[in-house]
């Protein structure tokens, strides 16, 4: 079935990747470890070296996640992540990046939509990601590793989302750059949108069955307030 935005009532936001420029600062950190055997690595090139690394293991890392999540693991190692975090091992909050125009494309969204986050990752991390850039204000919910009994790609999330929303599955739409955001959107009914601003790659988005995939998740405003101006006329 085609991508059709006129059935669009709300939208769900995964955060790393779709929203935060993860993958780029990721690579950095990587890079920067990698630098003193940079002779050792193809054209001594450190940077594509470590998002090649990232992007290997990428797969993997969300099937462990599910996994873990599916035999009710991940809940036991909340507190290790905690003590990780606020022991300042763990990411900053000044450390966190955005993908570059999200806080407009979210902006005029919102005006148009209910949003809502729904991601994969702790409720600390996306909510100082979000505090940070001052995105809270334009999500009417925000669901996070959690919230619910199991998180992406189960439907759990989605679920709620539309609860919250106000909206049925059917009218949700979920934007995420990895195969487990577009399998929990098609879940549940939902379309859903595929973004290589992230890890993902256009073949898996594909095979995982995404209504559409674009570069960047900026391009989403103009296509979807695009197609509500046509539907005014």
């Amino acid at each position: 079935m085609p991508f059709d935005p006129s059935r669009i009532r709300a939208i769900c936001f995964d955060v790393d990747g779709t929203l935060s420029d993860t993958d780029d600062l990721m690579v950095n950190r990587v890079a920067r470890r990698l630098a003193p055997i940079r002779r050792l690595l193809p054209a001594r090139d450190s940077r594509r070296a470590a998002r090649r690394l990232i992007m290997a293991i990428e797969s993997p890392g969300n099937a462990i996640l599910t996994l873990t999540d599916w035999l009710h693991l991940s809940r036991g190692l909340d507190w290790l992540y905690d003590s990780l975090y606020r022991g300042r091992l763990g990411r900053r909050p000044e450390s966190f990046w955005i993908i570059q125009g999200v806080q407009n494309t979210v902006s005029r969204l919102a005006s148009r939509y209910p949003l809502a986050i729904v991601s994969a990752n702790h409720a600390t991390h996306t909510d100082e990601f979000l505090h940070q850039y001052n995105l809270s204000q334009y999500f009417a919910t925000v669901i996070t590793a959690h919230t619910c009994e199991h998180t992406k790609p189960f439907p759990d999330p989605l679920l709620y989302a539309a609860r919250q929303l106000g909206v049925t599955t059917d009218a949700c739409l979920m934007v995420g750059d990895t195969s487990v955001d577009i399998r929990a959107g098609r879940a549940v009914g939902a379309q859903t949108v595929g973004v290589l601003c992230g890890f993902g790659r256009e073949a898996e988005l594909h095979r995982a069955g995404a209504d559409l995939i674009l570069p960047v998740t900026t391009h989403l405003a103009d296509i979807l307030l695009a197609s509500q101006a046509k539907e005014v006329i």
